[in-house]
C-alpha cells in the first residue's frame, strides 16, 4: 500500500490512521516483507531538519508517521491535513494485539532496567496467545560496533522475529535498526523509545486528554526535568514556531 504523504521541514510522513497502518504492516508479514517504520515527534523532525546525518537516518526508513500533535497542526496549518496522531506507545499495543490474533511473534530489545521484562509480562497478561520471542537490554554504543551487533543477534537468537520492538530513544534506536535491518529483512522493525518502561510501570504515561491536547510533553517534563526541560524548553518549543511557518508558507505558496 502506498499511502499519501506530506513534507515537513524535509520530512515525508505518511498519511494513514493507526487502523490503516496495521492493515499494512501485517499484510506486508502476510507477504513476507518486513520493513522499518519511524513515528516521529517534534523532536525528530527538529534533528531531521538540522542535522543531515540525521536526516539520512529517518529518510531510510520504508514509513514515517507523526506521532506528535504538533505534526498533525503543522499539517492542519499546510491544508494537508493528517488523518490523526499515530502514537507509537499506543502503537505497540495495538500492534501486540494483532499479532496475537495472526500468530506472529514479537522480541523487545532495549529499555531500562526491567523495562523490557516488564513489558513482556504485561502484553502476555492482556494477549495471553501472544509469542514473545525474547526481550534485551544490553548495552549498545551509539552508532552500534560490530561487537555490539553480534551480541544483539545472540540475544535475539536463532528465530528471527515477525516484528522488533526497539526502545533506546532516539536516535540511538534508529541507528540499532538501520544496522539490523539487513539480518532481519522479512521483520518490521519500530523504534519506541520509553514505551516499555510504561507497559511495566515503571513510568506513568499522560492522562489520555493529555494526549490528546498535544501537552503530554508538560507530564512528560515533569517526571524527568533534568533530561528534558532543556529539550522541551529550549529546543522543541521554538521550533515548533519555525515548523508552524513553514507549514503555512507552504500553503500560501500553493494558493499563488
Amino acid at each position: 500500500m502506498n499511502f499519501p504523504d506530506i513534507e515537513l521541514l524535509g520530512m515525508r510522513l505518511a498519511s494513514c490512521g493507526s487502523e490503516d497502518l496495521l492493515e499494512h504492516l501485517f499484510a506486508s508479514l502476510g507477504r513476507g516483507e518486513g520493513g522499518w517504520l519511524v513515528t516521529a515527534n517534534l523532536d525528530i523532525v527538529r534533528r531531521a531538519a538540522l542535522d543531515p546525518h540525521a536526516r539520512g537516518l529517518y529518510g531510510a526508513a520504508d514509513l514515517r508517521v507523526a506521532d506528535g500533535m504538533p505534526l498533525v497542526w503543522a499539517s492542519q496549518l499546510m491544508g494537508r491535513p493528517l488523518p490523526e496522531r499515530v502514537a507509537g506507545s499506543t502503537l505497540t499495543g495495538e500492534i501486540a494485539r494483532r499479532a496475537a490474533r495472526e500468530g506472529r511473534s514479537l522480541f523487545l530489545l532495549g529499555g531500562a532496567e526491567g523495562a523490557a521484562q516488564g513489558a513482556r509480562a504485561a502484553l502476555e497478561r492482556a494477549h495471553p496467545e501472544l509469542r514473545v520471542l525474547g526481550t534485551a537490554s544490553p548495552f549498545v554504543a551509539n552508532p552500534p560496533t560490530p561487537s555490539d551487533l553480534e551480541e544483539l543477534r545472540e540475544a535475539i537468537g536463532e528465530e528471527a522475529p515477525d516484528i522488533l520492538f526497539v526502545g533506546m530513544g532516539s536516535p540511538k534506536q534508529e541507528e540499532v535498526i538501520a544496522a539490523l535491518r539487513p539480518l532481519y529483512p522479512q521483520a518490521w522493525m519500530i523504534g519506541v523509545g520509553i514505551t516499555f518502561s510504561f507497559l511495566a510501570g515503571q513510568v506513568e504515561r499522560a492522562p489520555a486528554w493529555m494526549q490528546r491536547t498535544g501537552t503530554e510533553w508538560v507530564h512528560r517534563m515533569v517526571q524527568e526535568p533534568d533530561r528534558l526541560v532543556r529539550r522541551y524548553l529550549i529546543d522543541d518549543l521554538p521550533f515548533a514556531a519555525v515548523l508552524f511557518a513553514d507549514a503555512l508558507r507552504q500553503r500560501l505558496l500553493r494558493r499563488r
